[in-house]
């Protein structure tokens, strides 16, 4: 029996040799399942498994961001709370008897510092509401500071750039040098003017230095407020031209634009007074600046306007145009009827379309019967002759001229022969000068305009 039960020692060795391996094998699975165990506890977060990951992110999107609060590692596993925010370098790891998530720091000598009441430093693009209240906080804080240094840094520079004016005035009242406003420049510039005990170029003077004032509006109604404006006024009766024609140099200034000014003016004789001298004899420099004034006292003035055809002022200014080497004044005076009847028709059209001019104002238009004085007064026909002028611009005034007078002189016009062959010779003229600025690619050039003014006119005269 023995015999029988035993196995040749052939048949043992390859027997040994399996067992071996079986029990090797069985070795390893159980080793390999061991690591995979410990693994699962030590992983970082992002090793989760997926059904984990699907249960954070529904518990994470019911969360409201505004309740997030910021998890705070030890160097010992603690649980973590749906929502809450890691610091970067954490461990994480799920604990698979309990099924929560736990996390502790990685290293706890780098990450103590940030426990220690400072802010985290958070890479997970998730923020709570108080850190992001905290960060604006000290981003408006900064600002802040940083606004304020610069204003103190710039009022530095200004004191250091600039004196303040009680230690300029302290240094002048030494100098014996005195700080004046431009109200008491002007009065005391126009006691130097009203003093008999001035020369002759010391009132010059003065009146010169307050042209320079009076061109503001407000220093002009000064000047009017304290009776400058009469002083000046009454300087046109000086019999010195030089007076004369620096009050009038003033007078135009202080009437251009200001009609508060200008009223005054009316009632202080200014108008009789600068008509008197235009129609005497009066040097050609005194005429210009007396003729200044009177322009800047009517425009936009229609009551003016209306004492000035009452006083003759037409009849004045055609004898001043017809005088001999006053072709300078001729060109001022047809620029200046050129703009009183524009100015009217533009009042009239514009109350009719916008009903924007005072009633007042309008019927004040009405009452100026400036065309009619025109053609009375023969200025058809002195327009028509000035435009024998050589100047271009002079003969460019005179066209604008001619033809807002169309309406009212068109029978003259057509029966001067001379203003035919004029504008016939401008014509011819203007073609070659207007065919030169072709050739040098100006389409809309000055001689062109000029030729389409003239070609207008002897449209309406055929």
């Amino acid at each position: 029996l023995a015999l029988k039960c035993s196995l040749p020692s052939s048949r043992m060795a390859p027997l040994g040799r399996l067992l071996g391996l079986l029990m090797a094998a069985c070795f390893t699975f159980c080793l390999s399942h061991q690591n995979r165990k410990e693994f699962a506890l030590t992983n970082p977060e992002k090793s989760s498994t997926k059904e984990t990951e699907r249960k954070e992110t529904k518990a994470e999107e019911e969360l409201d961001a505004e309740v997030l609060e910021v998890f705070h590692p030890t160097h010992e596993w603690q649980a973590l709370r749906p929502g809450q925010a890691v610091p970067a370098g954490s461990y994480v790891r799920l604990n698979l008897q309990t099924g929560e998530r736990e996390a502790k720091l990685q290293y706890e000598d780098k990450f103590r510092n940030n426990l220690k009441g400072k802010r985290l430093n958070i890479n997970t693009n998730t923020y709570t509401s108080q850190d992001l209240k905290s960060a604006l906080a000290k981003f408006k804080e900064g600002a802040e500071m940083e606004s304020s240094k610069e204003d103190k840094a710039r009022q530095a520079e200004v004191k250091r750039l600039f004196r303040p004016i009680e230690e300029l005035k302290k240094d002048f009242d030494e100098l014996n040098v005195v700080i004046e406003t431009d109200m008491q420049i002007m009065v005391r510039l126009i006691n130097k003017f009203n003093s008999t005990s001035s020369s002759l170029e010391e009132k010059i003077a003065a009146l010169f230095d307050l042209e320079y004032y009076v061109h503001q509006m407000d220093n002009a109604q000064d000047l009017l407020s304290f009776g400058g404006l009469q002083v000046v006024i009454n300087g046109l009766n000086s019999t010195e031209p030089l007076v004369k024609e620096y009050a009038a140099f003033v007078l135009g200034a202080a009437f251009s634009s200001n009609p508060k000014v200008q009223v005054e003016a009316i009632e202080g004789g200014a108008l009789q007074k600068l008509l008197v001298i235009l129609a005497t004899e009066q040097p050609l420099t005194a005429k210009k600046k007396v003729l200044f004034a009177l322009c800047s006292l009517l425009r936009h003035f229609p009551y003016a306007q209306r004492q000035f055809l009452k006083l003759g002022g037409l009849q004045v200014l055609r004898s001043l145009v017809q005088e001999k080497g006053t072709e300078v004044l001729a060109v001022r005076v047809i620029t200046l009827l050129y703009d009183l009847v524009t100015e009217k028709m533009f009042a009239e059209e514009e109350a009719e379309l916008t009903q924007e001019t005072s009633p007042e104002k309008l019927q004040q238009y009405r009452q100026v019967h400036l065309l009619p004085g025109l053609r009375e007064q023969g200025w058809c026909e002195i327009t028509a002759r000035l435009l024998a002028l050589p100047e271009h611009d002079a003969r460019e005034k005179v066209l604008q001229t001619l033809g807002v007078l169309l309406t009212t002189c068109q029978d003259r016009y057509r029966q001067d022969p001379q203003l035919s062959r004029t504008l016939a010779s401008l014509q011819a003229e203007y073609q070659t000068l207007a065919s030169l600025e072709l050739q040098d690619g100006e389409d809309e050039g000055y001689f062109r305009e000029l030729l389409g003014s003239v070609d207008s006119l002897l449209k309406e005269l055929r």
